[in-house]
Formats: structure tokens, C-alpha cells, sequence
């Protein structure tokens, strides 16, 4: 910001600013006091404090506790940085304090400024826009900050992640039904079990997803009861008593999603439960995408000394040395992602337990896991979608010739020959390399007919046909 300066004051009293700073004197010292990882609070929970502001700002001169002008331009400000328009003026690095104060006043600060700016709030020093009586009128950091990781996380999971969700369960779904009829050997443990269709296998995945998505939209019920009116520990001192509830519709109305007043403030600022139950259902999906990455790998490998029952798109270069070699990027990337998410979760449960009494001091850490895994797990679904199983292309005969030579087939035999009959076929035919029909045709003492009815890998896929 050019070296240039300019003095501000707080409580504590001056320190010099960069001239062209949107923000004030509360900011800086935040700015100062925590060099700790030059990494800010995320994009959605700035946009998460714009809307809470304004939705306060209009609520509060609705209520007649703002000047009409003052209220108009605190809302015309906080419109813009949740619109993203500021960014740059929020530099607070996210290990800050644990009540996320220096969070709260540099979007006070920026917003104050702004409003100041615009000469909508009045004559001058007559409608001053202050950061505190005015843009923080009716709050306190410690009811503002868990608001913000309730909006910012419900939204995102709403408007992105949900979406992203369904996306990949409706490629999986797709790909599931032109794919039905195709046979292939089941694994267990890693080894050839009896046969399943690609549907099957496919809609297995989809309905590990569709669980996700039942998990995740059951914990945005408590996620979206917002603790704004609690102010300082929950007795909402300072505030109107009709504050929170109005504010909560001003931000429905705003966003199109629902949000609600919490009916116990003091649980919404000292224990962060329903973060914390999110960020679980969202471990829950990284899992679940880290079994259909590495299902897709394996299906994948080869292509010559692997399994090789799918070709996924080839993407980029595989190695640099060994010219021609693909590898699947996206399920690695996808695993790694999840991994990140596995792991913020372990740190959000932390987090979580860190409430004393009445305000939990690890919020900002939790905001921005928590909204770092909902973008993670977003983006990788949406690349699973469109660059993974849009173009896997499934590789038939490899697939009929294992499936052909699967010693395991032989289960479906058991009822009628017995295990120990039928163990020694299995033995036999992967011994000999052959397939289990030419060895049972042989040993088993069943007319070729019945055989070839009985160990039918489609009809097995249904359970068996036997009438025994």
C-alpha cells in the first residue's frame, strides 16, 4: 500500500495504518499480532459476515435503533463485501484469537469506511458511521462469529456442495444403466468372487452417496439455528429482544435458504456441536469417495498387468521417464482431498471441544476447515462427474475372460454337489487354468445343460436359478 500511513486510535490507543486501508486500527493490530500463516479467513465466511451486517443493518433501522441513512449505507457496504468487492481489506490471518474478535471488527472497520465513504449515511458529524455503535449495534463477536460459520457453511453446502453431490450420483447412475447388462467378477478381499453387474458395482457407489447426502441434509437442520441476539455470553445484552429473529428472516429472504433463530443462545456461542456434526458427515463422504476412488484405480490398472476391466480418460502425461504411461489423476486427487477433509475433521473435533463456560475460542479455525472441506469435496466430486466416469470406457472381453475362468462360479454348485465336491472343482480348474464349466462338465456328474444353467454369470447375478 505504498508505504504511505495514517494514524487511527482504539481503546488501546494510536498505531500508524497503511493510507489507502480500508480497515482500522483493531485490524492492524491483528495484522501485527498474528504473522502466524499468511492464510486469511476463507472467501465464504467473508461473504457470510457482509450479509450478516446488512441483514443487522437493515433489521436494526427497521427497529428504529439506526438512523435511516446511517442503516442504508452500513447495508449498501455490507452488500459489497459479501459480493466479494473488498476482499483485499481482510487480512487477518486465520490463527488469530479464538473468538475470531479481530475477524469481526476488520469487517466493521472496512464496512464503517465504506459506508463513511459513500456520503449516504448523513451530514457529517452528524451520522458518523462508527464501527462499533453503529455497524456492530445489536452484536458482539462472540454471537457474530458462530452466526457466520453457521450462514457460511449452511450456504455453501446448499449452493455448492449439495449439488456437486447429486452431479456424481447422477453420473454414477447413468453410467450404471448403460452398463447394466455387463457382467464381471466380483472381488472380496481382493480375490475373485462370484459375479455382479456394473450396475450393481455402480449402484452400490450411488447409494453410499445418496446416505451422505441424507447425513449431510439431517445436519443442516441444527446448523442453520443461528445464535445472533446472544451478544456477549448469550443473555443478549444490548440487543432487542426481536433482533436475532428478524435478522434470521432478513438473511432467509437475502439467501433463499432457511435460517433460524437459536432458541438457547448461550449453547449456539459456547459449544460449536453442530459444526462439529457436519464436519462428521463430511468425514463420512470423504470416506466414501476415497472406496469409489480407489475402486476406480483398481478397476483401472494395467493396462496390461493389471486388473484392466475399465479405461479411465487419459488426462495428461503419466511419468516423466517412462513414455506412454497414463495414471488416474483425478481418483488420486480425489483421495488426497478427502484425506484433507478426514484431517480437518480430526481438527475441528478439537476445536469443538475448546468452549469454556460460555464461548468457544477456536472458531476461526473451525470456519475455515470446515468451509475448506465442503470446497474440497465439492470440486472433486464435480471433476469425478465430468472427467472420470463420462468417458470410463468399460474393456468387455477383458472382463468375459476372467469372468469366464472365475474358479469361485463354482459356488453356485454347492446345494447340489456339496462344498467339499465343489471346492475341489474350483481347485482343479484354477489349477489347470481352465474354465470352471470344462472341469465341472468332467467331475461333477451334472448333465453340460444343467451346468451351463447353473453357473450362468447373469442368472447368478440374481441370486441363482436353482430349483433344487
Amino acid at each position: 500500500m505504498g508505504g504511505k500511513f495514517r494514524i487511527e486510535h482504539d481503546s488501546m490507543g494510536e498505531l500508524q495504518v497503511p493510507a489507502e486501508a480500508l480497515w482500522g486500527a483493531q485490524t492492524q493490530r491483528a495484522v501485527q499480532n498474528f504473522p502466524v500463516s499468511g492464510q486469511r479467513m476463507p472467501r465464504a465466511f467473508i461473504r457470510a459476515l457482509g450479509l450478516i451486517k446488512a441483514s443487522a443493518a437493515e433489521v436494526n433501522t427497521g427497529l428504529g435503533l439506526l438512523p435511516k441513512g446511517v442503516g442504508r449505507a452500513i447495508r449498501a457496504a455490507a452488500l459489497e463485501v459479501a459480493a466479494g468487492a473488498h476482499d483485499a481489506q481482510f487480512p487477518v490471518d486465520v490463527y488469530q484469537t479464538g473468538s475470531g474478535t479481530s475477524s469481526n471488527m476488520n469487517a466493521n472497520e472496512v464496512i464503517a469506511t465504506l459506508a463513511n465513504q459513500s456520503g449516504k449515511a448523513g451530514k457529517a458529524g452528524k451520522a458518523h458511521v462508527h464501527p462499533n455503535d453503529h455497524v456492530n449495534l445489536g452484536q458482539s463477536s462472540n454471537d457474530v462469529i458462530p452466526t457466520a460459520i453457521r450462514v457460511s457453511a449452511q450456504l455453501e453446502t446448499v449452493q455448492t456442495l449439495l449439488p456437486a453431490l447429486r452431479h456424481l450420483r447422477r453420473a454414477i447412475d447413468r453410467r450404471g444403466r448403460a452398463l447394466g447388462k455387463v457382467v464381471k467378477t466380483g472381488r472380496t478381499h481382493l480375490m475373485d468372487a462370484m459375479p455382479l453387474t456394473f450396475a450393481q458395482e455402480f449402484g452400490a457407489w450411488s447409494a453410499q452417496l445418496e446416505s451422505a447426502q441424507g447425513r449431510i441434509e439431517d445436519a443442516l437442520k441444527r446448523l442453520r439455528r443461528l445464535p445472533l441476539g446472544g451478544t456477549a455470553i448469550g443473555t443478549g445484552i444490548n440487543a432487542d429482544p426481536r433482533f436475532g429473529g428478524k435478522v434470521a428472516r432478513a438473511l432467509s429472504s437475502a439467501t433463499g435458504t432457511r435460517f433460524e433463530s437459536a432458541q438457547n443462545k448461550f449453547e449456539g456461542l459456547a459449544a460449536q456441536d453442530d459444526a462439529v456434526e457436519l464436519s462428521g458427515q463430511l468425514n463420512a463422504l470423504a470416506v466414501a469417495l476415497i472406496k469409489i476412488a480407489n475402486d476406480l484405480r483398481w478397476m483401472n490398472s494395467g493396462p496390461l498387468a493389471g486388473l484392466g476391466e475399465v479405461e479411465l480418460p487419459a488426462l495428461q502425461p503419466g511419468s516423466s521417464i517412462m513414455p506412454g504411461k497414463v495414471n488416474p489423476v483425478i481418483p488420486e486427487a480425489t483421495v488426497m482431498a478427502a484425506a484433507q477433509v478426514i484431517g480437518h475433521h480430526t481438527a475441528i473435533t478439537v476445536a469443538g471441544q475448546t468452549g469454556n463456560f460460555q464461548l468457544n475460542v477456536a472458531l476461526p479455525l473451525i470456519a475455515a476447515n470446515l468451509l475448506d472441506s465442503i470446497q474440497l469435496l465439492s470440486s472433486v466430486m464435480t471433476l469425478l462427474a465430468d472427467r472420470v466416469l463420462a468417458g470410463l470406457v468399460v474393456k468387455q472381453e477383458r472382463v468375459r475372460e476372467a469372468l469366464a475362468r472365475n474358479p469361485i462360479l463354482v459356488t453356485a454348485l454347492n446345494p447340489i454337489i456339496g462344498y467339499e465336491k465343489a471346492a475341489a472343482i474350483a481347485k482343479r480348474a484354477y489349477r489347470e487354468q481352465r474354465p470352471v464349466l470344462e472341469v465341472a462338465r468332467e467331475d461333477s456328474g451334472l448333465p453340460e445343460a444343467e451346468l451351463k444353467r447353473l453357473l450362468d454369470p447373469a442368472a447368478l447375478t440374481r441370486g441363482g436359478i436353482h430349483d433344487h
